[in-house]
């Protein structure tokens, strides 16, 4: 019994460690065309205090110029990005158990902790056909213990994973 209880904790800890992302791009989309953007505000999102407002872009801005493209503040700009975040919280049980060899014997606990869950949603407009051209989201279990220099990696390891692949291969 002590085996799989083991596992079931080894298996929440990795899933806790994980980083989920997922990408999808308007399909016909050329991205040879696109050379500079403008940060712009997306309608009834949600965003965080201008400390990680401020480090979410800058970590974007990195990646996208390693990329080749050039941010500007003029509203002719190739692509217009916006981005928004989420916390989720959900409940995980730990059992622990003192295991007596007879059925029924040994004592038992039960913790209950919360696990936040963090979303950064990447969205890449066209504003000559007003479309969205690019979504990326990276979800990730945070430690609001975390200092910040662990924060700021953990972000900068999101948005590198997040546009590893941008430009996407047409074909």
């Amino acid at each position: 019994k002590a085996g799989l209880g083991t596992f079931f904790a080894v298996l929440a800890c990795s899933l806790a460690l994980a980083q989920d992302v997922t990408t999808n791009s308007m399909p016909g989309t050329d991205f040879g065309k696109y050379h500079t953007y403008k940060w712009v505000t997306i309608e009834g999102a949600e965003y965080p205090n201008q400390i990680l407002d401020a480090q979410i872009k800058a970590s974007v801005d990195k990646q996208l110029a390693s990329k080749g493209l050039t941010k500007t503040d003029v509203d002719n700009a190739d692509l217009h990005i916006g981005y928004q975040t989420s916390v989720s919280q959900s409940k995980e049980w730990n059992a622990y158990g003192t295991g007596g060899l007879r059925w029924g014997g040994g004592m038992g606990t039960a913790t209950e902790s919360t696990i936040n869950t963090g979303t950064l949603v990447v969205d890449m407009y066209d504003p000559a056909t007003k479309k969205l051209v690019w979504q990326g989201r990276a979800t990730k279990t945070l430690d609001p213990g975390a200092k910040e220099d662990k924060r700021q990696k953990d972000l900068d390891k999101a948005t590198e994973k997040l546009l590893k692949n941008f430009p996407p291969k047409q074909g």
